[in-house]
């Protein structure tokens, strides 16, 4: 065991100042109000304010609603460079993909240029981002038109849909924007990586299938978004199938994923993916106007509506029975936009160190949704594509979202009338290749190599989505994630430790295959805080380690179990359950003759412990600071012991 001398912690003579701590008590307000911080604001948002005069609070208090106001009297000329450029840059990105994601969600194409124009104003004003760049995403969009087409079909009623779409925008702001001022950003992390990685993964195939119908040019197509309905339609008509729409549709997308394989390639030429897009719909505007290719099977936008945003506050609807179809679509698709936009633009702020608030950027996305409701917008967050071109594009503040604004404004105004003749299929081609980047088959590599269940997980969102539908999919990955923190939380980790020889340090004998048993004592840790979840199964698991023990010494021949020691330190917390379950383990101990001893509980553990008593009942002197000195005084007791044990017969053998 190393030589290591434990007679230098006597167990009956453990000095008071050396003694695990019972913390003073405190008054029930002060231990509510540091739980209620310690749960809802560890970022501890309003230090700011501390020790200012009035005056200093309320520009403060401005400038943390309008980060707007705390970096704007900062801003220089050369700012305004980089932003005019990355403003230009995104702008030639958002009017096609905006066009896009709006057929995508059965909704006019108008409909997209309107999403970026206000909801990108609102950000800039509110978000503490430098990087995202604000609009319509392709998943919140196929969400949209799978949830609204359930019950509305939007070819057969387009205003109820639209107005429902208004609706759902209308309440995902509000569920947004709470869960902000109500300091509940944690709820967004039950969508984990592993579960974020396989929905995307699986809308993206979802929404490339989708598109077979503007590459073919069909007109009729499936409403279910699974694999199966899909293929089926396609094949079903293939006697409809228009091979002028499906030239033209592969020729851009072949287009389109070169220029950003160039682009990947060569960083600084990031502009060319960017502007391709929009230069797609150009050539094919251009070449449908001189071929006249609409009169021979290949789609086009049609007219669109000119000026800027009309209101449409008065669209809500708010009655039955389209009220609950409305409220579920919004929750649901307002989670997934703020997953997306808070990894977005937590990625890119590490790039530049820098810091954003995810419960600020939740009232940011929130505001801005609830004004686009208002301004005839559907749902927006700060979708990757996007937002890595405006990174690319080197924006250095948020004025970058106010000149794509701008720049969309004026397309409202002057130039609608020249996306007339804009193919289908270019838009179809636009959204594949924007898709492919979301299907990530090697972070799926790296959840196998690192983790099976995380894997598991991902996998199951994936398939669920293809072969189920989007919501399917999305509740299938969320219930395995669920069920992994409460088995993390009912089932938690416990080890037996032993002595890392030459040290005083006790380590898990399955992680140091070199450590060794102390004879006579078993080592125990419980890794997570003890709750009505886990103390049945901790209290089993404990009975169980002391039967394999007693089973192992006598099977070797080692000196008998004497003393079971529980390193209490990984315990941050404990309940009354808890606390029962010690009660329980100590009389399951006493009755086998052993001794329970304790080796460093918290201070949320000694509190309550000594609330309930149970620290007379296991005996202070039978609670140590550290492994060490509790292995040490059970050594103590063990070498004193069979002292007395030595003595008497001597004694016994001298009278006779």
């Amino acid at each position: 065991m190393g030589n290591v001398d434990y007679n230098k912690y006597p167990a009956a003579n453990v000095e008071p100042s050396r003694r695990v701590a019972i913390p003073p008590a405190q008054p029930f307000v002060t231990t509510l109000k540091n739980t209620l911080k310690e749960t809802f604001f560890p970022d501890d948002p309003l230090r700011q304010f501390k020790n200012q005069p009035a005056s200093r609070k309320l520009v403060l208090g401005i400038q943390y609603v309008f980060p707007i106001f705390e970096w704007a009297p900062r801003y220089t000329l050369d700012f305004l460079k980089s932003d005019l450029i990355s403003g230009i840059t995104i702008a030639s990105l958002a009017i096609p993909q905006g066009i896009s994601y709006a057929k995508l969600a059965n909704l006019p194409p108008i409909l997209g240029l309107y999403s970026s124009f206000i909801p990108p104003l609102v950000y800039a004003m509110m978000g503490s981002s430098r990087d995202l760049a604000v609009g319509t995403v392709a998943v919140a969009s196929l969400l949209t038109a799978s949830m609204l087409g359930a019950e509305v079909n939007a070819t057969e009623n387009p205003t109820l849909y639209l107005h429902l779409a208004f609706t759902a925008t209308f309440f995902a702001g509000v569920f947004q924007a709470l869960l902000g001022l109500l300091r509940l950003g944690f709820i967004v992390d039950f969508l984990s990586h592993a579960t974020i990685v396989g929905f995307m993964a699986g809308a993206a195939t979802v929404v490339c299938l989708q598109q077979l119908k503007g590459i073919l040019g069909l007109e009729h197509f499936t409403k279910g978004t699974d694999i199966v309905s899909v293929m089926r339609s396609v094949f079903s008509q293939t006697h409809e199938w228009r091979w002028e729409s499906g030239v033209l549709g592969c020729c851009f997308l072949f287009f389109l994923l070169i220029t950003r394989y160039l682009s990947q390639k060569k960083p600084k030429f990031f502009w060319i993916s960017a502007m391709a897009p929009l230069t797609s719909v150009i050539l094919g505007s251009v070449l449908v106007y001189f071929t006249h290719a609409e009169k021979h099977g290949v789609q086009v936008i049609g007219e669109l509506k000119k000026g800027i945003n009309p209101m449409s506050f008065g669209d809500l609807v708010f009655v039955s029975p389209y009220l609950s179809t409305a409220f579920k679509t919004g929750i649901i698709t307002g989670i997934i936009a703020l997953a997306e936009g808070i990894a977005v633009g937590r990625s890119f702020s590490m790039f530049k160190n820098y810091h954003i608030d995810g419960n600020k950027e939740m009232i940011a996305f929130g505001m801005m949704n609830i004004a686009g409701s208002c301004t005839s917008c559907y749902l927006t967050t700060g979708p990757f594509s996007r937002s890595a071109v405006n990174y690319n594009a080197g924006c250095k503040t948020a004025v970058s979202n106010i000149v794509m604004a701008i720049a969309v404004m004026l397309t409202l105004l002057f130039l609608t009338p020249l996306f007339h003749y804009t193919p289908l299929v270019v838009l179809s081609a636009i959204i594949i290749a924007a898709m492919l980047g979301l299907i990530k088959y090697e972070e799926a590599i790296h959840l196998w190599k690192v983790d099976k269940f995380d894997f598991v997980v991902c996998m199951s969102a994936y398939v669920g989505v293809v072969f189920g539908s989007v919501e399917i999919g999305l509740v299938l990955a969320l219930a395995l994630s669920v069920m992994r923190v409460l088995l993390f939380v009912a089932r938690p980790k416990t080890f037996m430790l032993g002595n890392v020889p030459d040290s005083l340090a006790y380590r898990s004998m399955e992680q140091y295959t070199n450590a060794s048993n102390i004879p006579g004592i078993l080592i125990l840790e419980i890794d997570a805080p003890i709750y009505f979840a886990n103390s049945n199964y901790l209290r089993e698991r404990i009975t169980r380690w002391i039967d394999e023990e007693e089973d192992r010494v006598k099977d070797s021949g080692e000196s008998s179990l004497q003393y079971v020691i529980l390193n209490m330190a990984a315990v941050g917390n404990i309940d009354t359950s808890g606390l029962s379950m010690l009660d329980e383990v100590k009389k399951i101990i006493d009755r086998r003759g052993l001794k329970l001893v304790l080796a460093n509980p918290g201070s949320e553990v000694m509190k309550k412990m000594n609330k309930s008593d149970l620290i007379e009942k296991i005996g202070q002197e039978w609670i140590h600071l550290t492994v060490g000195e509790a292995v040490g005084a059970c050594n103590y007791m063990l070498h004193t012991t069979k002292s007395h044990l030595v003595k008497e017969k001597s004694g016994n053998w001298d009278n006779v």
